[in-house]
């Protein structure tokens, strides 16, 4: 089973404006309210190209109702831990450009946390586990090394898609597949990465430090997939931005897709990047249809 850990789930409202008038009343063009958290989009896209999942996480209040009622009528399985305080919402707002406001989210306890950790200790040889996002401030920032050092012993694959630290702390352990973008990439190196010849020799060492897998995202710019000492790069397919949220999940999620069903890292990643473009051209994320759609002009070369 594919399980995916959202530790700050939202609901994702999302506004279309002609203009952002700041100080002014602003009428709302159109908008649509939908379950939000980088490792719940992993599990929608997983859904939407035919993949079972579990939505794992923290979940609390009359948004936190609304975020399980949501996913069960996707048909996403779901085992959250109730917590006390409200699941947060998140404005994405569009207009001549894109704004996001982020809310905090309810504070975990640790007996909410132990509910949570209970759960991993349950998971099987063959599982899979997508930690997704950043850990709220209330628990331990080295949460998802912790994780990936318990389930590596029961050889369970894990993703982790996360900034910085938490990238760093977990390659110890031999993470499965990790997916920085080229500017996280750069925050772990102290450089500036601009292209994908500039990107090389740090996604290399990431392989070197444990990552089995590691893609590295660069928006417009196409991606790279590292394994072994091998590098590949993925073109971006034409199309028309209409929403980056998400792209970088559904880059993710494609991928797990893929290798679930061939065992193929090359093409895992033609397919993943793919996923990204689709959610990048689509105004919710990627469906199997629009990955159809886009997957021929994707190719993916060795370099």
């Amino acid at each position: 089973m594919i399980y995916t850990v959202t530790l700050n789930p939202s609901i994702d409202y999302f506004i279309d404006l002609d203009e952002f008038l700041v100080g002014e009343l602003n009428r709302i063009k159109s908008d649509r309210k939908s379950p939000g958290g980088k490792g719940i989009n992993v599990s929608t896209v997983l859904q939407n190209v035919g993949i079972e999942s579990v939505a794992l996480g923290f979940v609390g209040g009359f948004t936190g109702k609304y975020l399980i009622d949501s996913l069960t009528a996707k048909n996403i399985k779901t085992d959250f831990v109730t917590v006390e305080g409200d699941t947060r919402i998140n404005v994405k707002l569009h207009s001549d450009v894109e704004t996001e406001i982020n809310g905090a989210g309810p504070k975990i306890t640790s007996s909410e946390l132990e509910q949570l950790l209970e759960k991993f200790d349950q998971m099987q040889k063959g599982d899979m586990v997508v930690l997704a996002g950043s850990i709220p401030a209330s628990l331990p920032s080295t949460l998802y090394q912790q994780v990936t050092e318990t389930l590596q012993d029961k050889d369970v694959k894990v993703v982790v898609d996360a900034t910085k630290d938490l990238l760093v702390e977990v390659l110890p352990y031999q993470p499965f597949l990790i997916k920085p973008n080229h500017h996280e990439l750069g925050e772990i190196f102290g450089v500036e990465i601009k292209n994908a010849e500039e990107a090389i020799p740090y996604g290399k060492k990431l392989i070197e430090m444990g990552a089995q897998h590691v893609i590295v995202s660069m928006a417009d710019k196409g991606s790279l997939l590292f394994v072994n000492d091998e590098v590949y790069f993925a073109n971006i397919p034409k199309g028309t931005l209409v929403n980056s949220v998400g792209a970088g999940d559904s880059v993710v999620a494609g991928f797990i897709a893929s290798y679930s069903k061939k065992r193929v890292a090359t093409e895992a990643f033609h397919f993943g990047a793919a996923a990204g473009s689709a959610t990048a051209y689509s105004e919710g994320l990627a469906t199997e249809e629009k990955i159809n759609e886009l997957i021929s002009q994707v190719q993916v070369k060795k370099i």
